[in-house]
């Protein structure tokens, strides 16, 4: 059992985030915790200057509180973290300054290069000083 499990949820697929926090909850130990982490895809400046101004603020507030609307549905769902960045990055520096002792990342509709798992949860697989459980 683990004491400390990390689950990235994109707010844009819900329904996978509470599958991934149910399996995080069966291998939860007594007494662990469940991170909840949105990462927000940093934009170009190229391209941010043509978005409506206060447009990444809307969307880190809205993130917020979806993962808390989520988040409160679970007692063991502890913290909701919003980090701006890479994707699959701010998972992993995110695990390694929290210590977490797993992942559980879901994996969707993978592009061809990445058929098996998606981007970022291939590049968690392969990064991850923890144990990593991909739900697909």
């Amino acid at each position: 059992m683990y004491q400390k499990i990390l689950v990235p949820i994109d707010v844009a697929h819900i329904a996978e985030g509470k599958t991934s926090i149910e399996i995080a909850m069966n291998n939860l130990g007594e007494g662990g915790s469940i991170l909840l982490l949105y990462v927000v895809q940093e934009i170009p400046d190229w391209a941010a200057a043509s978005l409506p101004k206060g447009i990444m603020d809307s969307s880190i507030r809205d993130a917020q509180a979806a993962l808390e609307k989520v988040a409160a549905e679970y007692e063991s769902a502890t913290e909701v973290e919003i980090r701006e960045g890479h994707s699959y990055q701010t998972i992993l520096d995110f695990a390694e300054e929290r210590q977490v002792d797993l992942v559980v990342i879901a994996s969707h509709q993978p592009g061809l290069k990445d058929y098996y798992l998606g981007s970022t949860a291939a590049k968690v697989v392969r990064h991850a000083t923890c144990s990593v459980h991909v739900v697909r």
